[in-house]
């Protein structure tokens, strides 16, 4: 059984006891334990079920790499499920369960998969869930929804809070251990910024647990020497509890700290997301212990030999008494003789013909047995080991003996963590000596310099024993120093005693026997539930690709992404296919390299801050003056300015009449606003809109639409020509931000020899409509300009002030009525406001919000990009065949709109639509054919774009998308809302139901 050691324990104290839960059970635990050292310390050996077979789990791992023991942390607002317990640290009131398993851990019927398990081979679900195909909906779909995933969501919103920081460097070291460290120290000492980062909550590595004697003392004394130095260095920062998820192109790393995940409730942020831009990156990120396929691997007390050393050494817990270590090579003498030290019984069955080298006769010389030639046949036990059953490992040798014990510790080899190398690019080259894949020199990442943008180094770069990772470490941070332009001066770099160690056998199964019941299964992936045989089965079934047989199998995916599985899992694959390893290639590392919170992610992005909060300058006024306030883009804006006793319809409806016949004030301070600048600018904005604007006149205003390359309308808005080589490009007010970025693009990525430069200038400033037949009258009263419409006719603009304040007063129309939109300083916007409010009394000024600005664009006809548009239409399909160029040779979109299905006749065309009765047709509405298709379906050959009351008219209008629309002129059509209820008869009309010559806005 698995129990607290009376000696050692280097992360524990003793003195401070902890109390938490596991399934409802009390259990007591240490300061300095994880979650899962505590588990271990309670024999608590079963930790969960597995995914697809539900086969009892153990711990097996003591790091990131962990398969099985995913548990659900915490209860109610900090609920979180699949938490690994071996990177949670331990804290007093802790809360944690089992997931996975019905009714209960112990006794869990899911595991009747287990027994079907010939009837459930890899790749089932593809020949299983076909036919009939009249079964998906309501057979096969529900089930696999109920089957899919390990925990179960949160129900209530996360209690605690998560924030993201920036961060800037020289140079960035992945990994504080010993290769880390000397990393930083070389590294540090040439005056480059360095940021380092270390997952754990220790530095240091696998020295102190492996006894490394560095420049003549003990691990723990150097590294504490080495922090100490780094410390002093003023360029140099370094944080615990830091991983790095994610290395991306132009030197973008992702890292997420865990800040009070082991402090719930103490008022500090959980985590926190480093979002980090490193000239160049250090992987020091060391290596992990392979395991050993063989019949019962996956039972409960079988563990990695290194992360039984780990819990022996850093937290004194053994999982059992009795331990037999299986391995390969000669790593895994060091945990059995830690064990010996311990006091425990040990025996190791090695499968090499013979062993030599420092470890082994130390072994020897402590009187641990020791079997070669030999290899695990069979674990035996349920839900925990019971024994194993030793064989052969050569020939056809059956088993020879069984052994009583109540652990095994495996160790088929170690493989770099190579994960941060490959995620920009990184190549790898086969190791046969060492039997591993490691950074290929030759062919790094690179950075936009055209070197190398990540330097591995340390085990991270096949250097295994501590000799030679810090060697390595020294030289990778030496090339990196250089590459961001400074100078290595002689700095003293640490040495290890060199541990002699024999050569490893490159072998990862176990070898079967005629006297053993080979029912039982040999594991590859334990995350996934990815057995030797489903490997072999998918190479017979011809899935020779190694990214073919990753996905059939579901070998190395989800977050285990090859850390455990890969190297197994290829040989596997090699050996089907009677091929070598390298030959077979890797799968693709992909980020994170271990999962991120979401709400680190998030960050404060949450609640009512969900997305960055933007503000007018009127934003304060609109709230003390009764506005119902809606998000428009990342805006908030007044959607109508309701009074006592009215409802947000007769509000509306109120604002509208008024706008009509009087004067009406609405803040249009969010429409986009991007300033377009240079000798090519005019030539840029050619390519940019449909129609032409390089030849618009300076102090002239002109309506442009914007398509993607598919042809697809993508946005609209005036411009305008302040001078020669200036134009000044209004947006919708959702699309400023995703449109300043679009031109960049295309500026720095296609047309980047273009002399061009663009500013958003959205929020610089304030921009105030004044609309209604009494509009040019309240302008005239502030006197500054000439409003005139002599002056400042109907699409230009003119620069001067309103009294006194600067302005730029565009005549432009949303609305079909006299408007002005004019520009004012932000700083400046809500005085001019007020003013405008306070003047304007005499004229009946009333504001409006968004809802009477679409009803008032709507009465008009005009189009609103997101209404009229939803990825899908051209501009032809809204009769805006004016605003494209007949002259121009090309622009964005142009051959798009050329292509067959978009140039056909009988598209989907913009029309009104009056109902019979007067009523509104429900937004969303269709139109459905009166026949059935060949299918015996009935095609819907229209939808309702924009509907509303028109208090002007005094009914019910419509614009939508109709089938040959423009033809269909008087013919009557009936909708039918998507949600079902009484259909509506509607007339086809034209879509501007008001002023169709244009003359009020002409005045």
């Amino acid at each position: 059984m698995s129990a607290r050691l009376q000696k050692g324990g280097r992360l524990i104290n003793r003195s401070a006891r902890m109390e938490f839960t596991f399934n409802g059970k009390r259990l007591n635990g240490l300061a300095g334990d994880t979650l899962a050292s505590a588990l271990l310390a309670n024999d608590q050996l079963l930790v969960g079920r597995s995914f697809k077979y539900h086969r009892p789990r153990g711990i097996m791992a003591s790091g990131p790499e962990e398969p099985n023991a995913l548990v659900a942390l915490g209860e109610g607002a900090r609920f979180e499920p699949n938490q690994r317990v071996t990177t949670t640290e331990l804290f007093d009131g802790l809360t944690s369960a089992s997931q996975n398993h019905w009714p209960s851990l112990e006794f869990d019927i899911g595991a009747v998969n287990n027994k079907l398990a010939r009837f459930l081979p890899a790749g089932f679900y593809y020949k299983t869930f076909i036919h009939p195909r009249s079964a998906w909906k309501h057979l096969f779909e529900p089930v696999i929804r109920r089957s899919a995933g390990l925990g179960k969501p949160p129900e209530e919103a996360d209690a605690d809070r998560y924030e993201y920081t920036y961060g800037h460097a020289d140079i960035l070291i992945a990994g504080g251990g010993i290769a880390g460290l000397q990393a930083a120290l070389v590294a540090g000492a040439s005056g480059a910024k360095v940021l380092i980062l270390e997952q754990t909550a220790h530095w240091g590595g696998r020295a102190p647990v492996d006894g490394d004697i560095i420049d003549g003392k003990p691990a723990e004394a150097w590294i504490a020497q080495a922090l100490q130095t780094l410390g002093a260095m003023e360029n140099v920062s370094f944080r615990a509890r830091t991983m790095v998820s994610g290395v991306y192109d132009h030197g973008y790393v992702l890292a997420e700290e865990r800040i009070a995940d082991h402090t719930p409730g103490d008022g500090r942020p959980r985590k926190r997301l480093w979002r980090i831009r490193a000239a160049k990156v250090i992987a020091a990120t060391g290596a992990l212990e392979r395991p050993l396929s063989f019949a019962g691997n996956d039972i409960p007390g079988v563990m990695l030999a290194s992360a039984t050393r780990d819990y022996a050494v850093n937290f004194a817990v053994s999982p059992g008494e009795r331990t037999v270590v299986v391995t390969n090579n000669d790593d895994a003498y060091r945990t059995a003789i830690t064990l010996k030290e311990a006091g425990l019984e040990v025996t190791i069955v090695d499968a090499r013909a013979s062993t030599s080298g420092e470890l082994p006769s130390r072994a020897r010389a402590m009187g641990i047995r020791i079997e070669t030639g030999r290899g695990i046949v069979k674990v035996k036990g349920g839900k925990r080991v019971t024994g194993v059953a030793i064989g052969l490992q050569a020939g056809e040798g059956g088993a020879v003996e069984e052994i009583a014990c109540d652990a095994v510790a495996m160790s088929g080899g170690w493989s770099p963590v190579v994960h941060l190398w490959s995620h920009c690019g990184g190549k790898l080259i086969w190791d046969e000596a060492r039997a591993l894949f490691r950074p290929d020199a030759t062919r790094p990442p690179l950075g936009e310099d055209g070197t190398a943008m990540v330097y591995p180094a340390g085990a991270a770069n096949g250097a295994l024993a501590a000799a030679e990772a810090l060697s390595d470490a020294a030289s990778q941070a030496a090339l990196a120093v250089e590459a961001v332009g400074h100078k290595t001066d002689a700095v003293a770099t640490a040495s290890a005693d060199v541990i002699e160690e024999g050569a490893m056998l490159p072998v990862w199964i176990m070898p079967a026997s005629a006297g053993i019941d080979l029912k039982s299964k040999m594991w590859l992936d334990f995350q996934n539930d990815v057995k030797v045989s489903d490997v072999q089965l998918a190479a017979r079934e011809g899935y020779v690709s190694v990214e073919h047989t990753k996905r059939y199998t579901t070998l190395g995916m989800a977050t285990d992404q090859g850390k455990l599985s890969n190297i197994n899992g290829l040989a596997v694959l090699a050996e089907a296919l009677g091929e070598q390893i390298p030959r077979v290639g890797t799968t693709t590392f992909r980020p994170p390299y271990a999962p991120v919170t979401i709400g680190a992610l998030t960050g404060e992005a949450r609640g009512d801050i969900f997305q960055p909060l933007r503000k007018t300058p009127m934003h304060d006024w609109h709230l003390a003056h009764g506005a119902y306030m809606e998000p428009v883009g990342l805006w908030q804006r007044p959607y109508t300015y309701p009074r006592a006793g009215e409802t947000h319809e007769q509000a509306v409806n109120r604002e509208v009449v008024n706008t009509r016949e009087r004067l009406g004030l609405l803040d249009a301070s969010t429409l986009g606003k991007i300033l377009v600048k240079g000798p090519d600018a005019g030539k840029f904005l050619d390519m940019l809109y449909t129609n032409v604007m390089s030849n618009l006149g300076i102090g002239k205003c002109r309506y442009g639409l914007m398509c993607n390359e598919q042809g697809f309308l993508s946005d609209d808005g005036v411009v305008i020509r302040i001078a020669e080589d200036t134009w000044l490009c209004h947006t919708t007010s959702g699309g400023a931000d995703r449109i300043h970025g679009w031109m960049e693009d295309w500026l720095q990525c296609e047309w980047w020899d273009w002399q061009v430069y663009t500013a958003n200038l959205t929020e610089q400033y304030g921009q105030i409509a004044v609309v209604g037949p009494n509009a040019r009258k309240l302008l005239e009263k502030l006197g500054g300009m000439d409003v005139s419409k002599e002056a400042l006719p109907f699409m230009t603009f003119r620069d001067g002030e309103l009294a006194g304040f600067p302005v730029r007063v565009h005549r432009i129309s949303f609305s079909g009525e006299l408007s002005y939109e004019i520009a004012v300083p932000a700083s400046h916007a809500l005085a001019f406001w007020e003013l405008l409010y306070a003047e304007g009394e005499e004229f009946g000024l009333q504001t409006y919000g968004t809802e009477g600005l679409h009803v008032l664009r709507a009465e008009k006809g005009f189009i609103m990009i997101g209404d009229e548009t939803d990825g899908t239409v051209i501009p032809q399909d809204l009769n805006l065949d004016w605003a494209i160029s007949k002259k121009k040779e090309d622009f964005l979109g142009k051959r798009g709109q050329q292509r067959t299905f978009l140039a056909a006749k009988d598209r989907w065309k913009l029309v009104g639509f009056e109902s019979l009765d007067g009523s509104v047709i429900p937004d969303g509405a269709y139109v459905i054919a009166a026949g059935t298709n060949e299918y015996g379906f009935r095609n819907s050959q229209g939808r309702i774009t924009s509907t509303y009351h028109s208090p002007t008219l005094k009914r019910g209008i419509a614009m939508g998308l109709l089938k040959d629309g423009p033809a269909r002129m008087g013919e009557v059509v009936e909708f039918t809302a998507m949600s079902g209820g009484v259909s509506v008869a509607a007339k086809v009309v034209d879509p501007v139901f008001y002023d169709k010559e244009g003359e009020k806005q002409n005045v």
